[in-house]
C-alpha cells in the first residue's frame, strides 16, 4: 500500500489510525532519508497509543522508552550501529515485550528483527511537504492490518 501525505498532520494522522490496531511485540522499521518523516510518524504513533511526552529522535540515545499510553513505545535509531553491536543491546527482548517498538535504520540490525514486522518507507516527493509512504507487511498479522487500514476499517 502505498499512500501520498501533504503535510505532517497527514502523517500523524495516519500513524493515529495504525497505532489502533497495532499490539505488545508489534515491530514497525521506518526506513528514508534524514528528514523524511519518519519521528512525525513515530509522534502519530505515540498519540494514538495515549501517550503524552515529547517524542525526541532517539538518534544519540540509541533507544528512547516512552509509557504512559495504552502500550509502551520503543522508539530505536540504531544508525550508530553500522558497524555492529546490535546483539548485544537486547533488542529481542524489546520485540517480544509488552510494547510496540519503531526501529530506524533497521538494516544494520537486519538479523535481530523478528519475522513478523511492518516495514514504513519514506520517500521524498518534488514538493517539499508531501512525502510517498509505502506500507510492506511481513507476516500475516501485518497483511491484515495493511488491508483494514486499504479498506477504511
Amino acid at each position: 500500500m502505498e499512500i501520498t501525505f501533504t503535510n505532517s498532520t497527514q502523517t500523524m494522522n495516519f500513524a493515529k489510525k495504525l497505532a489502533d490496531c497495532l499490539g505488545p511485540g508489534d515491530v514497525l522499521v521506518l526506513n528514508g532519508d534524514l528528514g523524511a518523516g519518519k519521528t512525525t510518524f513515530t509522534k502519530g504513533l505515540a498519540e494514538g497509543l495515549g501517550i503524552d511526552a515529547l517524542i525526541k529522535s532517539p538518534t544519540f540515545t540509541i533507544i528512547r522508552e516512552y509509557q504512559g499510553g495504552r502500550l509502551p513505545l520503543y522508539h530505536m535509531d540504531v544508525y550508530r550501529l553500522e558497524n555492529g553491536g546490535g546483539e548485544e543491546l537486547g533488542l529481542d527482548e524489546y520485540f517480544d515485550g509488552p510494547g510496540v517498538s519503531v526501529v530506524e535504520w533497521a538494516q544494520f540490525v537486519e538479523d535481530e528483527l523478528p519475522h513478523d514486522y511492518l516495514s514504513v518507507n519514506f520517500r521524498r516527493t518534488d514538493i517539499e511537504t508531501e512525502r510517498r509512504v509505502t506500507f510492506v507487511p511481513h507476516g500475516y498479522h501485518f497483511k491484515k492490518i495493511i488491508e483494514d487500514l486499504n479498506n477504511g476499517n
